[in-house]
């Protein structure tokens, strides 16, 4: 009796996952015939030459965690999540980006971002340099440095800004106005001697001499650009915080020594004071909310710190003001922090809020003119499963136990990472932690002090114009190309025309030998 009962429970628990509209067939089908109607309106190419570009990068957003994500954020919703969209699901055009270094199979987010940054593939830890530069070798650098697609913009006239929730020196950054044989020489004092004998010049440092007028730059890093031992401003007590620089240089008073005397430049290290700004009064801008790294969204303060979405907003406000356009990075650096860690509420909540990021970024922009990319430079070994049921709570537990130690799991997993616990002998019992902690960190199959990333191929989303050049699978150098062609910058611009599109009107090449040959049976 008692095991018909937990039948019939377990039918009508079922039962009610399903809501009552989709048991109608004719919901899924007049759902497949709008799509299908959206799909066949995408034959009508969009293109027009790209104004603006912005490029999203999530760093570690691999698919599973991109899926994982819409499924929170519905929930956030209080909705079941699996039907939910991401803004980036509503762009029109998706590829798959392999993301390999030239020497490694699973890739570093300084080699990748060199990759879909500069156009070239690059050595794992190496930024904004080519693949014969060694890791960590000084004198292999000089001559081999490649230049991004932000520099490109930058000498078309465009404006330009990076914004990113890590530090701004950074690797996913860096590549962007850098060029490093270590992505880890933040400062002059985590270089070896030898480097700066050699002339290298550390990434902050580069930051403000390579490129010196980057319109907006937003994010962390106050401690990597004063004099070593210097307090910093909001964390006076703090040894870990204060400034590192062995040269004594303040960068902040370079950066402000650098901007033309007839421009209105402003640093701002807090949320307060960026909002405080009139930005119709603002040319350039230069936001450092964090000594290091910015707060994770689920610690972030809202009076010292703004989110991703306030800055990116602030940026485009300010890089508007171009008639000519603009290119914007935009980093949601701190998924991959989370992954790391171990930490899948972190990491998650962190692509929620790019997101966002993302539909605001929409919001205040057109995609006739706008080329908007989003895209990952990694994936890592996470993953969700356990056959959940629907509406399942994403950071809940799997409806089984394990069939070695019977005790239950979440549905949450990850490969390896710090998550790997044995408690008397065995595997942690998961129904005795708070699992759906910020903090917690979901169990892992082998014991690492850090998660690592996944080698598998990731998402390219794109709309706007030349956005259909975004599809297949591609190596992830293609990247920066695809978004110069389509807004007439850097080498590739002997398709662009003075008028508002790209031509199309020109015969195909495989044309003129037809041609040719009728030509020739004419006139003989």
């Amino acid at each position: 009796m008692k095991a018909l009962l937990l039948v019939l429970l377990t039918e009508a628990c079922l039962a009610s996952l399903v809501p009552e509209k989709e048991k109608d067939p004719r919901y899924w089908r007049n759902q497949a015939q709008q799509t299908l109607k959206n799909a066949l309106k995408l034959q009508q190419l969009n293109t027009n030459v790209a104004k603006n570009i912005i490029m999203f990068l999530g760093d570690g957003m691999g698919i599973s965690t991109v899926t994982a994500a819409r499924i929170l954020k519905g929930q956030m919703q209080n909705k079941k999540g699996e039907e939910s969209l991401l803004e980036m699901d509503k762009f029109p055009y998706v590829a798959l980006s392999k993301t390999y270094n030239t020497d490694a199979q699973v890739p570093d987010s300084a080699g990748t971002a060199t990759a879909y940054l500069c156009g070239v593939k690059a050595n794992e830890g190496t930024v904004g340099v080519s693949a014969a530069v060694t890791r960590a070798q000084c004198n292999t650098t000089a001559g081999n440095e490649v230049t991004s697609i932000l520099r490109w913009a930058k000498d078309a006239g465009k404006s330009v800004g990076i914004v990113t929730t890590t530090r701004v020196n950074h690797a996913t950054p860096s590549a962007a106005y850098a060029h490093s044989a270590n992505r880890d020489w933040y400062s002059d004092n985590e270089m070896p001697p030898e480097a700066i004998q050699h002339g290298c010049k550390d990434i902050a440092q580069q930051l403000f001499y390579n490129i010196p007028n980057i319109e907006v730059i937003m994010g962390g890093g106050r401690k990597y650009m004063f004099p070593k031992n210097t307090s910093d401003v909001e964390y006076q007590n703090e040894d870990r915080y204060r400034g590192t620089r062995l040269d004594g240089k303040n960068l902040i008073d370079i950066w402000r020594e650098k901007k033309p005397k007839d421009k209105n430049a402003r640093y701002v290290w807090n949320r307060s004071e960026l909002f405080s700004l009139n930005l119709n009064e603002v040319d350039f801008l230069l936001g450092l909310f964090e000594p290091i790294d910015m707060m994770y969204e689920l610690d972030r303060n809202h009076q010292t710190d703004p989110s991703l979405t306030e800055m990116v907003q602030v940026a485009i406000k300010i890089l508007q003001k171009n008639p000519r356009g603009f290119f914007l990075l935009v980093e949601g650096g701190r998924i991959d922090h989370g992954h790391h860690e171990g930490k899948a509420k972190q990491a998650l909540f962190e692509a929620v809020e790019m997101d966002r990021a993302i539909g605001e970024a929409g919001n205040m922009t057109s995609p006739e003119d706008t080329l908007t990319v989003v895209t990952a430079d990694h994936s890592h070994v996470f993953t969700f499963g356990g056959y959940t049921p629907r509406g399942n709570p994403i950071f809940g537990l799997a409806p089984m136990h394990s069939d070695v130690d019977k005790m239950p799991f979440t549905s949450i997993l990850y490969g390896n990472g710090p998550g790997y616990k044995i408690v008397a002998g065995e595997r942690e019992n998961v129904s005795a932690v708070d699992y759906a902690h910020a903090d917690y960190r979901a169990q892992s199959a082998v014991p690492l002090r850090q998660e690592t990333h996944g080698g598998e191929d990731v998402a390219i989303f794109a709309k706007g114009p030349m956005a259909h050049l975004l599809h297949g699978v591609h190596e992830q150098n293609y990247i920066p190309h695809v978004m110069a062609y389509a807004s007439c910058i850097g080498h590739n611009t002997d398709h662009c025309q003075s008028g508002a599109s790209h031509s199309t009107a020109e015969p195909l090449p495989f044309l003129f030998p037809l041609i040719s040959l009728l030509l020739l049976q004419f006139v003989f």
